[in-house]
């Protein structure tokens, strides 16, 4: 798989190879998400050149609108459970929540994936990272992965497999799941794997025509690390600019000023990430002083928060909602912050010019922290919000 800040590249290698055809075409998929739709015609050029692509070979072209890639490649069932796949993308590890060894590679070892279909690895060493206890209201997903990064760093994991287990673990929905895995990136490693279980299968189905062949963890596995954390002691996480790293408990940053807030991308634009949000924002209004922007991960996640009445919600509560895909996170197009300004986002980096201005703020959250803060104009705890 490939995006299109990434895809021109990859098929400028594969002309420079000599390659005209990819290895099998439906195991290629190209997507245009970063700058969807285009915004200069530089872009669109490159976007053109995506699309010949897949007339060319066969492989798959998701245009725009389809959403961002993240969420694509396992909602249209390209990927099952057992899978390895390789993106060129390095948030490709979000797939480990589905029991699939995805990973983000170069755009040229990308081109030599899809010429073909094979390409070398070095076998991670792994870290396992078990969640016990249980969630508090207003504690999700996201704050779970963003303590685990405050704990081992940037470098912690660097290209190691993380397993991620746990009570807490199984009990999270899918969605949640992916959140976690998405972010392994954030701590260097390789891939950021989990347990197929029935949720995981019963997600897959409809999706596809492939049957999983879910992998489980060998019974004697040797781990170079081992990580417990106790979930029930975790309260709302923020990371701090500008690295994701820099991150701390929501009362140590409680009260800073916001100018903006970012519901979406391919770590919580999902529906249930819409759904937390429009639940708390429900009969409230964003702040006047606060732009608030909402971009579904997909098509189908958008007419389903439609059907579910979350953009509605979300609409009237003042959010601006952009095209499916990856929206201001990438910093080409759309919502670019103003000098100096504050933004509360649940992407999953917040590395100074991240959202196409140096000289902005922007502060990492769950969709919950971003949905408390737009309201009070401020970053704010979102635990009131749940009773």
């Amino acid at each position: 798989m490939g995006q299109d800040g990434t895809s021109p590249l990859a098929i400028s290698a594969l002309a420079r190879m000599g390659v005209e055809a990819v290895f099998d075409s439906a195991k290629v998929a190209v997507v245009v998400d970063h700058s969807s739709p285009s915004p200069i015609e530089g872009v669109s050029a490159l976007h053109t050149m995506m699309r010949e692509f897949g007339k060319r070979t066969g492989a798959r072209v998701y245009d725009v609108g389809e959403g961002v890639c993240h969420q694509l490649i396992p909602e249209q069932g390209h990927v099952v459970p057992g899978d390895l796949m390789v993106g060129c993308d390095s948030h490709t590890c979000t797939y480990g929540a589905l029991n699939v060894f995805s990973t983000g590679v170069g755009s040229t070892d990308g081109a030599a994936a899809m010429a073909a279909g094979k390409l070398w690895f070095k076998v991670p060493e792994t870290m396992k990272v078990t969640y016990n206890g249980a969630l508090a209201p207003g504690v999700f997903s996201k704050d779970l992965i963003l303590y685990l990064v405050g704990q081992i760093r940037a470098d912690g994991a660097t290209y190691m497999s993380l397993e991620f287990g746990g009570p807490v673990i199984d009990a999270l929905s899918v969605e949640a799941r992916m959140t976690i895995s998405n972010m392994a990136i954030e701590v260097g490693a390789k891939a950021g794997l989990m347990r197929a279980d029935d949720k995981t299968l019963a997600w897959y189905q409809g999706r596809g025509g492939r049957a999983p062949a879910p992998v489980e963890p060998d019974a004697n596995a040797v781990y170079s690390q081992e990580v417990v954390i106790d979930a029930s002691a975790i309260g709302p996480q923020v990371a701090k600019p500008h690295t994701v790293d820099n991150v701390s408990p929501i009362e140590e940053v409680a009260g800073t000023p916001i100018a903006q807030g970012v519901l979406g991308t391919c770590t919580n634009g999902r529906l249930e990430d819409l759904g937390v949000a429009a639940g708390i924002l429900a009969g409230r209004r964003v702040h006047p002083d606060v732009r608030f922007i909402v971009a579904p991960a997909s098509r189908r996640v958008y007419l389903d928060a439609i059907e579910a009445g979350h953009i509605q919600t979300l609409v009237e509560a003042g959010a601006a909602v952009v095209t499916p895909g990856c929206g201001p996170c990438v910093g080409t197009h759309n919502g670019v912050p103003s000098d100096g300004e504050n933004v509360i986002s649940t992407a999953n980096r917040n590395f100074k010019g991240r959202m196409g201005n140096s000289n902005a703020f922007i502060y990492l959250g769950s969709p919950a922290t971003v949905a408390a803060s737009v309201i009070e104009g401020r970053i704010a705890d979102p635990r009131p919000y749940f009773g």
